[in-house]
Parts: structure tokens; sequence; C-alpha cells
């Protein structure tokens, strides 16, 4: 009818014709409609889908053009949207028991929770028996407008089936008058109407007095039979067909009405000259063609009594209006449909749909949303990766990989964190980096400081004592003018330990290293000096020999000024080829930036380590090689206990350095030049204070001169 009315452009108004296929204007130019195309339902279907988080659906259709378009529209958003579709299941015309079993089977089976049903209740009817039979439950049905509102889904038999279905039905509302005029109908005022006598026997369950049911075998009965008395009424009655809620024809009937009504006014109001068609020209309400009238139609724009707008869109549907519906049982073991939202097509999106989530009750008697998904989320710190051979929404989750993090769930990728940030431990957001060094306030740094203080007033005080007894035969004997030294170098040996300690800076880089090497060496030509001092002082007591000469302080200035000099050119060198520098080392330790010093050139660091251990070991040579010497003119035997202690605390101190890293490498070099230190004034000069202190008996000329007699005897 609409093709063959398309052809003369007469207008044509349907009130219920939802198929897509009738919005082609070429094939159906003059048709138009009130209800809303399916197109606008399959794109309200995929925005619930997509609202309540479901990513793992299952889809049945009718096999029909209906069901197709639909159906096709429903995936395409769908699969955008990122869900997945476990099975797509389509109904038959004529389903057989086999099939609908193995349907149902499908649906028992799958592990959607969630199932879109874009089909009439005359298809899915079987599927349905079925479900109800095997007493499935636990999915949640959303409903196209075929079966939404359909009530013999909503008896007992299909009460744990059916709970929670979400549908989609077209909106309805007041109809000024028209309730009225329902509740006046009666049969005596229209007799040629047989479906108001049919309705009427049906509502108040009585018949209609006929000449069979009063005479004849109908006659015989007419005694159980209740006949309609003609003065019952439908004012009394609370039935579906007074509700305006549910006359969803009715009311878009009466909007086909009201647009007919309006476009013939428009029509009627037309101006000449000011007209829509040719020259400004109008139609005559007299003579109209059925083409200007179509014009007029298709342009009505108006507000209905219940303030909603009708209009015809390009196809010439009426927009896409919706009311969802939820099923709720009731106390009588029946379903009542409870509006929990609506869907506007023409609203802008993220407001065409608007769903009241607390006013839902879910399958189950549930208000909590059910999941539907093929895999759970990954949270924050993972990515997903997809199967092999899977849908996409059936992955795994991996934690991300070292120093990288995402922070959403259901991540495809991870992040790597900025330089100087790292993964919090739960890897969701990045963290700056913790700068780790030797502190002055941790407990390590606190003990390191305070030893090295300590340490650096020993040899102080035992300066001090030195100079308030330099006149005694103790300290002559022993070359006070390298003693003072000495003890002066260890006072700086103990102190450059705190250039170590605290924020390394660059400043700090440059000096620390090369302080301690001069200082070092310094000591160990003062204690060279010394040794070799006591060596030649021994063998020019010796008659007619030629190294009385030597006996001086020019020669052991001279040894102390030699020795210290070939370690400040190395250290010059050092400086000037490739000086240390502070580095920041990221990579020792994750998660934390280490400051540390860095060498620069390792071969000088070594070079200067290595001659201060050259200057160690030849004066533990000499040393142990002069230790029976007399002992009131040498200090041989203390030097050699010294220098013992000295090189076996820097031989230990090489693989502890090279193993360890930041605060531990640093308390280990402190922990080498305080012990080295500590080594050397305690053997070298605690014996001389003693004897300074405690035994001034022995610090004579006499004593020593006796000590020197009695150890020539002995050899």
């Amino acid at each position: 009818m609409a093709t063959l009315l398309g052809v003369y452009k007469f207008p044509q108004i349907s009130y219920a014709s939802s198929v897509a296929t009738l919005s082609d204007k070429t094939r159906f130019p003059s048709f138009l409609r009130t209800m809303p195309s399916d197109d606008y339902q399959a794109f309200g279907l995929t925005r619930l889908v997509i609202r309540f988080g479901w990513t793992w659906v299952g889809i049945v259709t009718e096999d029909s053009e209906y069901g197709w378009h639909g159906t096709q529209i429903l995936i395409k958003g769908l699969e955008e949207a990122g869900v997945c579709i476990e099975f797509l299941t389509a109904l038959p015309t004529f389903l057989s028991k086999q099939k609908t079993d193995q349907i149902v089977k499908n649906i028992e089976n799958s592990k959607a929770r969630v199932i879109v049903i874009f089909a009439t209740f005359r298809s899915l009817t079987p599927v349905m028996k079925g479900i109800s039979r095997k007493n499935i439950t636990g999915h949640t049905w959303i409903a196209n407008d075929g079966w939404a509102t359909y009530r013999k889904f909503s008896g007992e038999a299909f009460l744990r089936t059916c709970e929670g279905v979400l549908g989609f039905t077209g909106r309805t509302g007041y109809m000024q008058g028209f309730r009225e005029h329902l509740s006046h109908l009666h049969p005596t005022k229209t007799p040629d109407d047989i479906f108001l006598r049919t309705f009427w026997e049906t509502t108040f369950s009585c018949k209609w007095p006929t000449h069979s049911n009063q005479t004849g075998s109908d006659g015989a009965n007419r005694g159980m039979i209740k006949f309609c008395a003609g003065n019952e009424s439908l004012h009394e009655l609370n039935i579906s067909f007074l509700d305006m809620s549910s006359l969803i024809t009715g009311y878009n009937t009466y909007n086909a009405l009201y647009s007919i009504m309006y476009a013939l006014r428009n029509l009627s109001l037309c101006q000449p000259g000011q007209g829509p068609f040719k020259n400004g020209s109008c139609a005559r309400i007299q003579d109209f063609e059925p083409w200007q009238l179509l014009y007029y139609i298709w342009n009505t724009r108006f507000r209905n009594s219940n303030g909603e707008e009708v209009f015809f869109d390009a196809g010439g549907s009426a927009p896409g209006l919706y009311n969802i519906i939820n099923w709720q049982p009731t106390s009588k073991g029946t379903f009542k449909f409870v509006k929990v939202g609506v869907y506007d097509s023409t609203a802008p999106k993220g407001k065409d749909l608007i769903v009241d989530q607390s006013a839902i009750l879910w399958n189950g008697g549930q208000l909590q949303i059910p999941q539907s998904m093929c895999s759970e989320p990954c949270s924050p710190g993972y990515r997903k990766i997809v199967q092999e051979g899977k849908p996409l929404c059936c992955f795994m989750c991996v934690l991300c990989s070292l120093g990288e993090i995402s922070n959403q769930t259901d991540s495809t990728e991870c992040w790597k964190c900025p330089e100087n940030y790292w993964p919090d431990e739960r890897k969701q957001k990045c963290i700056e980096k913790s700068v780790e060094f030797l502190s002055y306030t941790e407990p390590l740094g606190i003990i390191l400081a305070v030893t090295s203080v300590v340490t650096a007033v020993i040899p102080a005080v035992i300066l001090v004592i030195f100079i308030k007894y330099r006149h005694t035969h103790i300290v002559k004997a022993n070359n006070w003018q390298l003693s003072f030294l000495l003890l002066v170098s260890l006072v700086f040996c103990c102190l450059c330990s705190l250039i170590f300690i605290g924020h390394p800076r660059d400043v700090t880089c440059l000096v620390r290293q090369v302080a301690f090497g001069i200082i070092f060496a310094l000591c160990i030509s003062c204690v060279l000096a010394k040794t070799i001092m006591v060596v030649i002082a021994f063998k020019a007591t010796k008659p007619d020999s030629s190294l009385k000469y030597w006996v001086r302080p020019q020669l052991s200035n001279a040894i102390v000024i030699t020795s210290t000099s070939i370690q400040v050119i190395i250290c010059i060198l050092w400086l000037s080829i490739s000086p240390p520098f502070l580095h920041k080392n990221k990579n020792f330790q994750i998660g934390s930036i280490i400051l540390e010093c860095n060498e620069g050139s390792a071969t000088a660091f070594w070079c200067m380590l290595g001659y201060i251990g050259f200057l160690a070991s030849l004066s533990l040579v000499v040393a142990f090689l002069t230790r029976k010497l007399p002992d009131s003119f040498n200090e041989a035997k203390f030097i050699t206990f010294s220098m013992l202690v000295f090189v076996s605390v820097w031989l230990s101190f090489i693989p502890a350095y090279l193993s360890t890293r930041g605060k531990q490498m640093v308390a280990v070099e402190v922990f080498a030049i305080l012990s080295s230190s500590t080594g050397l004034m305690t053997c070298i000069f605690l014996p001389k204070c003693h004897i300074i202190l405690f035994r001034p008996d022995m610090n004579t000329k006499e004593y020593l001169l006796r000590r020197t007699v009695g150890s020539k005897k002995v050899k």
C-alpha cells in the first residue's frame, strides 16, 4: 500500500510500523509514521549495554528483515564500543523442538550473563518457554519493543526466568478526553461495531442474548449462561484497556491525527505570495493536491498535550523516544512494568539515556548491577594481553614491566616513568625517586662523623703533649720535628673523612680524594723519613762513619717533601686529564638515585692509591729490617706494627670498595681512613705518651743510655 500511495504522493501516516526500510524515501516517498524507526531502538539498546559496562553479551534475533536490520546496527555499535558478542542466534519463523532445544542449550551454556533479544513475542515464545521449563536463571534479558510488554511472559511460569528484564517501549502520554471517550463506549450506541460487542462479553464475562443461545441446544443451557444486561459500565473497572500508560498505539494514533490537523490548519492559513510552492503560491483548502498536503504534514512541528514535540525527521519517522521498563515481581506472582529510564535520540550524546539505577531490580532480586564479561578487568598496574584466537574481551592481565605503570583499569599498555621517577609498589603511579647518600642525619653518618672528630682530637692532644714535653729525652730521641708533622697530618687525615659524608657536590668530589691522597702520602712520608733517619743515625755512631753528615733535619725534610710532591703531581695530572665529578647513579638500586662521586679516571685513582701503598710497603720493609736496632734510638718495632695495620686495612679495603656503591662505598672508605690513621697513632705515639705521662723515670738520659748499652751487650 505504501508503495502504491507513494506513486501519487498520497500522504500516509502509520502509527505502528517501525521497520527501518520504510525510511527509504526513494521507495516510499509519501510514507510517514509517528512510530520511531527501529534504527533508533537499536542505537538505544547499544547505549544501554554500554551504560552498565557489559562487555560480553549474547544476541538473539528474529530471522526477518525486522530482526536482522536492527541487529546489524546493534552489533556495529557494540563492537565499536569494545563490547564482544559471544553468540548470535537467529529465530526462524518456524521453530522445531530440536532447534528450540539447541538454542536453549546454547543460552544455558553461555558465559554471557546479559542477552539482548531483538525479536517479536511470536518468534520468541517457544524459546522462552524452553528456558522457563529448564529453570534457567541468572541472566539479564534486554528486550526490544517487540516483546518488552508481552504480558504472557509476565505470568508465574516465567517468574524466575524473566525477573529483572530491561526493555524498550514506545512513549505514551495523556490524551485529553480519550479515557472519558473509552469509558463511555457501549454496544448499544454503536450496534454495528462487532469488536465492541466481543470486547464487552470478554470484559464482563457475559453473553449478549441471541436467538441461538435462547433456543435450541444453547437454549437448554441458558440457565448456566450469564447474559449481558446492558447496564454494565466501564467506569467501574480498572483494566489495562483504560490505562493510558499502556496505550502506545493509541498515543501514536493521537499524534498522527494531530499532525494532519496542524497540517490542514497551516495549509489554510497560507497567504498568497508567501506560500511554500512555486512563485510563493499556496494550496487551496477546497481542492489541494495530495503532494501539497504531504509537504505540510512533513514540515509540521508542534507540542502535544504532554509537552512533547512532534515532528518527522528526514526519513519520515518520529523521533526516537522510548521508555525503559524493568520487570519486577508482585505479590500476586506476576510482573509489573516499572519505568526506570528514558531514551531520547534527539538529545546530545551523554544525555540521551537517563536511567534511575536505584529503581532497578535485577534477576534474583539483586540490587547490584550484574557483571557480564569474558575476563575480569585488569586493575591499574597491569596491562591487557589478548589471548590468541579469542575475542578482544578475552584477555590476560600482565603486571607492568620494571619502571612502568598503568593508572587505568583495562589498560592496553604500560608507560615508562619520567626521568627521576619510579613506580610505586602497585605500579599505579610514578613517584619521585629517593635520593641516597651518606647523610649527617642518619645513624651511620652520625657515627662516622663523631668518630672522625674524636679520632682527630686524639693526635691533636698527643701533639699538645709532645709540645709541652718537647725538651724531654724521649721526644728529642724520636725526631720531634717529624713527630710534630706526622701528628698534624694525622689530624687532617681524620678530618678529611668528613668531606666524604654529606650531600656530594662537584666541589667536594674534586677535593675529597685529592685531599685524602696528598695527606696520607704526607703521613706515610713522615713515617718513612723517621725509619730512614733511625737507620742513618745508628750507622752514624760507628767510628769514621761518613753518614754523620746526613744526620740532619734537612734530609728528613727532603724525604717528606719529595715523597709528597710525587703524589701532588699525580693528583694534578688527575685533575687536569679526567677529574672526579658528581654522578647520579639511577641504575644500581631500583627506585633510588644514588648520589656518588665518579672518580673520573680510574687509572689516576688507582695510581694515587698505589703510590700510598708503595710508600707504606717501603716503610714496612725498612722498619722490619731495622727492628733489632737499639731501642733507645729507633722506633722500628712500633713503625713495623703500624705499617702492618695500615697495609692490612687497605688490602681489605680494595675488594670491599669495588663491591659496594653509594653510601656503603663511602662508609668503607671512611672506615679505612679512620682505621689506618688510628693504627698509626696507636702504634707509634701511645707508647711514648705512656712513658711521658706515667713513667717519667724512663724519660731520662741515664735510662736511655743504660738501655742502649744493654742492647749492644745483648747483640
